[in-house]
């Protein structure tokens, strides 16, 4: 247990983390598919309204145009309204604004009556919110009833009574050429929010003398939802349970299961190594099938562990010590290096980029490495980073540190999130306070933006299309595996077509020379300046021979890294 474990009293493992986040984004899904499935049905059930509100809109105005004189009733009622004075019009709702319309036939067997009638009968039968006859003035942007057949008398609106409107959606009313459904969503104080459908009423010239309007209370399909709602939020509520538990399943088994077994395997390893013991067949019994790199890792570790124990025994009956462990070294340099990717180019059907890196152990394993794989087919992932020591212990913890980034990569974690997953596993059993400086950052291959998180690492150099390299200064984590609940910041990035990324290890500026002077980032920048628009592999090229001619026949101090990337674009 670490420092920091030891104070909080707390400590959570990997599975636990993954159950958490897994359930986490479970119901963050549901909720999400819970609000668009709502919200698609909203959109359904409203325009299955308002499909409902436009037939019966057509319907009555084929009935009252047949049964009524309505042209000529809206004619008279709107010649009246514009007779009047706009200080006559403010009087609206008035005794005397009633006696302006006196002239109006309101009795039985009138058009007004039997408007009014047919008005009430329809919208009973069809059980709308309310359907009416009225008129726009486009100058005041006033509605103008003509007939209401609200079913409370009291509440009626009589003819040439007014009301405010939205003007944007009266002139589409009054500019419609007939074909389309003419729909208008309005807040209105007395009435709450409404949905109006309109249906025009023309005379025999083909001019609009009134609309008939079908109002859509959207109160009435919030009420109508909610049945709706119930039964998706108990299936989304049952469905996020079940794929939480069949994925939390699955990444055990997958994921969490078997980086317990190799960490429990490396330290049971290292730890027998420290004490001499001669059964040392710790990575040969795992039984890891996972069909990715883990179980690569695992094959791995299980060969190393088999030629490693085959060459000690025949190296110890027939050889020096001295002897024993560089041949040991070798094959451990030989596994190290197949644990990088060091095929160029590295996705030959793949032209938006080009890579090229180099790892040289000051001995001969290292604590160095580099990696780039994509996640997906437009999101790469570039890492390099520096494990604090050399040798074998070095080697080890690089390659669970590496197998461990990629893990967390792959199941689409953010930059940071990586770099936090990768050092809450290696805090959680560090007895040997080993800790791993890093830089990674995820390319959006299709629009050059790059998510990148620094934890302790060197400075990138970048080169923009048509420049010069230059150190980009950005902010620095605390390194990976030195303290438990370590938390890292991610920036980003925009590479154009032409721009460059230049990584490195602290083994390039801390070369050093048999005067004991260090190379230094200076030198190094010019020495990438050399040749700026060169590919990524001249350009390393140029730095490793710049670096071997400071240094000259001194001895290498530590492991020498470099990794450039050239984004192309499409």
């Amino acid at each position: 247990m670490s420092n920091n474990q030891a104070k909080s009293g707390k400590r959570r493992t990997i599975s636990e983390k993954t159950k958490f986040s897994i359930l986490k984004t479970s119901v963050i899904v549901g909720i999400i598919s819970l609000l668009v499935s709502l919200s698609f049905y909203a959109v359904s059930l409203t325009k299955q309204y308002i499909r409902v509100a436009d037939g019966t809109a057509k319907q009555t105005r084929m009935s009252i145009i047949h049964t009524t004189d309505v042209v000529g009733y809206s004619k008279q009622v709107m010649d009246i309204y514009h007779s009047l004075t706009e200080d006559q019009k403010m009087l609206v709702g008035t005794r005397a604004y009633r006696d302006f319309f006196a002239d109006v036939d309101m009795g039985k067997g009138s058009t007004y009556y039997s408007l009014t009638d047919m008005l009430g009968d329809i919208g009973s039968y069809h059980d709308i919110y309310d359907v009416y006859v009225a008129m726009y003035d486009s100058e005041s942007s006033r509605i103008i009833y003509l007939v209401d057949a609200d079913e409370v008398p009291e509440d009626r609106l009589l003819p040439g009574d007014w009301e405010p409107v939205n003007h944007k959606g009266m002139m589409r009313f009054l500019g419609t050429d007939g074909d389309e459904v003419l729909t208008d969503f309005e807040f209105t104080e007395k009435y709450g929010l409404l949905c109006s459908v309109a249906v025009p009423i023309e005379d025999a010239d083909g001019n609009i003398c009134s609309f008939v309007l079908v109002d859509i209370s959207i109160k009435e399909i919030v009420t109508g939802m909610a049945e709706f709602s119930i039964r998706l939020i108990l299936v989304v509520i049952v469905v996020t349970i079940l794929l939480a538990w069949i994925q939390t399943k699955r990444i055990k088994v997958k994921l969490v299961e078997p980086i317990k077994q190799i960490e429990k395997a490396s330290r049971n390893y290292v730890k027998s190594r420290h004490e001499g013991n001669t059964n040392r067949e710790l990575f040969s019994a795992l039984d890891i099938h996972t069909g990715d790199e883990i179980e690569d890792l695992s094959k791995t570790m299980i060969q190393m562990e088999k030629e490693l124990d085959e060459y000690e025994e025949n190296l110890t009956k027939i050889t020096a010590e001295k002897e024993r462990i560089g041949t040991e070294l070798a094959l451990a340099t030989k596994i190290q290096a197949s644990m990088l990717p060091n095929t160029f180019p590295p996705f030959p059907d793949r032209h938006e980029m080009d890579i090229f890196a180099i790892m040289d152990p000051a001995r001969e394993v290292g604590g160095d490495f580099y990696d780039y794989f994509f996640i997906d087919d437009d999101h790469l992932c570039i890492l390099i980073a520096d494990v604090a020591g050399k040798g074998i212990p070095a080697a080890l913890f690089m390659m669970v540190s590496k197998i461990i980034m990629q893990s967390c990569a792959m199941l689409g974690r953010s930059a940071a999130e990586i770099m936090e997953k990768t050092n809450e596993a290696l805090c959680s059993n560090n007895k040997l306070g080993m800790f791993v400086t890093s830089w990674l950052g995820i390319l959006e291959v299709s629009t050059g933006k790059m998510t990148c998180a620094n934890a302790g690492h060197e400075y990138p150099a970048i080169m923009r299309a048509g420049g010069k390299f230059e150190l980009f200064k950005d902010k620095h984590g605390f390194v990976i595996g030195g303290m438990d609940g370590s938390k890292y910041k991610e920036y980003e990035l925009t590479v154009s077509p032409g721009d460059k990324i230049f990584l490195y290890t602290d083994g390039v500026p801390e070369a050093t020379n048999s005067e004991n002077e260090m190379y230094g980032t200076k030198r190094m920048v010019e020495a990438l300046n050399i040749e700026p628009e060169a590919t990524p592999f001249k350009i390393l090229q140029n730095v490793r021979a710049d670096v071997d001619k400071f240094v000259g026949g001194a001895e290498q101090f530590d492991d020498l890294t470099m990794l450039c990337v050239e984004y192309r674009g499409k």
